[in-house]
């Protein structure tokens, strides 16, 4: 297992390549926007699916999301974030160059996780998705997951903190004030009832 610090992590990022870290649900593995293309090569990740873009508050995000949809971000945001909730929301396009979906919207998270926040904290927003091989359901130990991953560096130290190893929810939003269910999870957004 290739364990590594907050120092390091950043050098690792910087080169091009993924990080593995904790984050309240399931591990992830992430990398700077620029490089997202390795993601999809180390999962085995069907290229049409996009990856998730994590920072580690809403402020750090607010620039990807486009100007119409800002306010329901704001109020979603505020109120259910750091937490288990996916947003998926139009792009702003200025940002939409680190885009890995069709339609230019951009999933985007806070983990409730003091690993993952501290991570993102020092290298901005990471594009990210689960730790495991596309397909299986791999691991949420460091340990398990070295298997799965053995090149890739994973941030220590471990044992990590309790997760809930289950996926976010995701919210998708349609137009103002109204947001659609994608993927039931831990978090149970009232506005959508």
């Amino acid at each position: 297992m290739n364990l590594i610090n907050f120092q390091s992590a950043l050098k690792t990022l910087n080169s091009g390549l993924p990080v593995i870290f904790q984050t309240d649900t399931l591990p992830a593995i992430g990398c700077l926007p620029k490089f997202s293309q390795i993601i999809y090569d180390f999962k085995k990740r069907d290229r049409n699916k996009p990856l998730i873009l994590m920072g580690s508050d809403y402020t750090q995000l607010i620039d990807y999301v486009h100007e119409s949809a800002k306010e329901d971000y704001k109020n979603i945001a505020l109120k259910y974030w750091p937490g288990a909730l996916t947003i998926v929301i139009p792009c702003s396009k200025k940002e939409s160059a680190i885009l890995t979906s069709r339609d230019f919207s951009i999933g985007l998270r806070i983990p409730n996780s003091f690993m993952a926040q501290s991570l993102l904290k020092e290298t901005g927003p990471l594009l990210t998705s689960s730790a495991n091989i596309s397909g299986s359901s791999g691991s949420i130990t460091a340990e398990g997951i070295s298997l799965d991953f053995p090149s890739v560096d994973i941030l220590g130290p471990v044992p990590w903190e309790k997760s809930s190893g289950k996926a976010s929810t995701i919210i998708f939003w349609e137009k103002h004030g109204n947001w659609r269910l994608i993927r039931a999870g831990e978090v149970l957004i009232k506005e959508l009832y």
